[in-house]
């Protein structure tokens, strides 16, 4: 029955991501694919705090089936990532492209950390 914890997190997961996907895309006028970013960064911080809660033994491993593979599973999107940094350099906005890569990574770990770092100040 896990797996239904997995299919529940991913039905509130992906239309998450559909919807803050165009929430703030509709705010950004450029060719950075910033709602991409924010929902992979914003899944990142949920993470990481759901790790930490889980190694605190705050959290137990089907909330971690739920939101940590489900929701974040269908929240962020490596995928969609991948095609838009492609599609910028492709289109010649190389730098944007670049940008994308070394900023998604560093936001993602950084979100990641802080997550962590989060559940351990509240449950460590």
């Amino acid at each position: 029955m896990n797996w239904l914890l997995v299919v529940a997190g991913g039905m509130v997961g992906a239309p998450l991501r559909y919807l803050a996907d165009r929430a703030v895309n509709r705010r950004h006028d450029s060719l950075f694919p910033w709602g991409t970013f924010v929902v992979n960064v914003v899944g990142c911080l949920i993470l990481g705090a759901l790790t930490g809660a889980v190694a605190a033994g705050a959290v137990g491993s089907r909330t971690q089936l739920l939101l940590g593979t489900g929701l974040c599973g269908a929240l962020t999107t490596y995928s969609t990532f991948s095609y838009e940094t492609l599609r910028l350099a492709e289109s010649g906005a190389r730098l944007h492209a670049l940008v994308n890569v070394v900023a998604s990574v560093a936001a993602g770990l950084a979100a990641a950390f802080a997550g962590g770092a989060l559940a351990h100040t509240v449950w460590g």
